[in-house]
């Protein structure tokens, strides 16, 4: 039984490409340097009216943390653990760049407080 191919989809890839670059609060123009391109191919990607080469599809996937699965198709279920380990060790980091010393240090106890609760100490 044949098995059905999928179109590729550019609009919906470039949506979550955009979204995922504005999670990480990332302008076009950032993303665009660490590509090597201008912010206009970028705003392209992301409104579906151009691809891009395998080159920049793996740079892209290293920039924002997700797979090229998760980036072509939407489907994640097979994103590196490594990837998504960073990816949420810097969105933590990112959330916290706003705080004080003060406020960090709080967040520091709670932090310890919260791993010694949930990590098996066999």
């Amino acid at each position: 039984m044949a098995r059905e191919l999928k179109e590729l989809d550019k609009k919906e890839m470039g949506a979550r490409i955009r979204a995922r670059r504005e999670s990480l609060k990332m302008s076009r123009e950032e993303l665009a340097k660490k590509l090597s391109v201008t912010a206009k191919t970028i705003s392209n990607i992301e409104y579906g009216e151009k691809g891009m080469t395998l080159k920049n599809l793996y740079r892209l996937k290293q920039v924002l943390g997700v797979s090229i699965d998760f980036l072509m198709d939407g489907d994640d279920a097979y994103a590196d653990m490594e990837d998504q380990r960073k990816m949420l060790s810097e969105n933590i980091l990112s959330s916290l760049s706003v705080c004080s010393v003060k406020q960090l240090g709080c967040m520091e106890q709670m932090a310890r407080i919260y791993v010694e609760s949930v990590v098996d100490r066999d």
